[in-house]
């Protein structure tokens, strides 16, 4: 575990590592051009970004390589860990029959999967018809006392007969 904890340090690091001079470059290029535009009174916001994306551009292009091998350095080492020191670290590996012993998802595996599906080969058979539910239940909604269509009322009524005229 000291070991996974220690390469997550070292992660955090190398991230520090690359983020830290472009933030101090766009920091110090904000405060000289933000001491500029006080003296000269002039307040515009696209004055102070521009040159502060081109000092991070350069940043970025001058240190890039060194950030390459940080980031390769950081990737060799973590594939090691991954694919060499772990598989044979006896702390890491669980045995072969670790399962055998125990039983990790109890609680969830108490219900039936199959019991509940539906197979596969009745929904291909049925697949016209609607699923769910049964033919009598089909058009329970109506079985409320409501008629298909509603009975216009005594305004609307009066209007279907003028219109008919």
């Amino acid at each position: 575990m000291e070991l996974l904890i220690e390469y997550f340090a070292k992660g955090l690091m190398t991230m520090l590592m690359i983020a830290m001079p472009c933030v101090l470059t766009a920091a110090a290029i904000g405060l000289v051009v933000g001491i500029l535009q006080a003296v000269t009174q002039v307040q515009e916001q696209t004055i102070a970004a521009a040159p502060k994306i081109f000092s991070v551009f350069l940043v970025i292009i001058i240190l890039g390589t060194g950030y390459l091998k940080l980031l390769s350095n950081l990737f060799q080492e973590g594939s090691v860990l991954a694919f060499e020191v772990v598989p044979k670290s006896e702390e890491f590996v669980l045995p072969s029959d670790y399962y055998n012993y125990t039983k990790p998802f109890i609680d969830e595996m108490k219900t039936d999967v199959k019991k509940d599906m539906t197979p596969l080969s009745s929904i291909l058979n049925n697949a016209a018809k609607p699923q769910g539910t049964a033919q009598s239940e089909k058009f329970n909604f109506l079985r409320n006392g409501a008629k298909d269509i509603p009975e216009p009322n005594l305004v609307e009524r009066k209007k279907i007969t003028e219109n008919k005229k």
